[in-house]
């Protein structure tokens, strides 16, 4: 069983020194792949000083632009957040996101999202992810450190990796297709995005939240990529149907 696939994701990380010490967490329990998504201070000797002997971890680390470019090629994005949203998304517990984040990163990409220090993922950020994934604490101080956040998770996924190896479990299901990942998802959306606005049902101007709730949908059902090509066929014959039309 391998761990190869998960990615961890820092958005936005404002203090070098926890990209250090995110980089020894992911080493102690086992993860390697580490995405920057425009961190504030970095390459950093601070960072360097950090990671201890996970040094290895930040020079193969990723440096991205944006969240959607971090996430691309993922099949499953869980983003960790501390509060409820005024849209609700599915929220899973560590032990169940460290279940789906090894039972689908054995054959696909998936990544683990961390926000900033201060305020987290934004809005915009946590619709990108399939689910939220919120870690219990006192409730008078529920703000944990990134670094902290990072381990808490990551052993959650080493320890489950430990348990399932030690029983020999399988933890992979036989599907005929793999599963779309986030940049094939977001292009369908801004393709039936261009159809409701042409039938007159999605007014950008008044959104009432139609497309993030949509995304929700999606996300939730998980479509594989022969699915998202038979939804692509769908709007793309009807918006020819509306277009001859129009024209008649």
């Amino acid at each position: 069983m391998h761990l190869d696939n998960i990615r961890i994701v820092l958005v936005n990380t404002s203090h070098p020194g926890n990209i250090g010490a995110a980089a020894r967490a992911m080493k102690n329990m086992g993860l390697s792949k580490l995405y920057l998504v425009t961190p504030k201070d970095y390459p950093s000797g601070v960072a360097i000083g950090r990671a201890s002997s996970a040094l290895d971890i930040l020079d193969n680390a990723v440096l991205c632009e944006d969240l959607t470019e971090a996430i691309a090629d993922c099949s499953l994005v869980v983003g960790t957040s501390a509060r409820s949203r005024r849209i609700p998304w599915p929220v899973v517990d560590p032990g169940t996101c460290a279940k789906k984040l090894v039972e689908e990163g054995q054959q696909q990409k998936v990544a683990l999202v961390f926000g900033r220090e201060d305020r987290g993922l934004s809005n915009e950020e946590l619709q990108l992810c399939h689910f939220h994934v919120q870690i219990a604490a006192n409730p008078e101080y529920s703000s944990l450190n990134l670094a902290a956040a990072v381990m808490v998770l990551s052993h959650e996924i080493y320890q489950l990796k430990e348990q399932l190896e030690e029983g020999n479990q399988e933890v992979t299901e036989s599907w005929d297709n793999d599963l779309a990942t986030v940049a094939e998802v977001e292009t369908y959306l801004e393709h039936l995005e261009q159809m409701l606005i042409q039938i007159d049902f999605h007014d950008p101007e008044n959104p009432r939240h139609l497309m993030p709730r949509l995304r929700r949908l999606y996300n939730r059902v998980r479509v594989d990529k022969m699915e998202i090509n038979i939804l692509h066929g769908i709007v793309s014959e009807t918006r020819k149907m509306l277009n001859k039309l129009s024209k008649k």
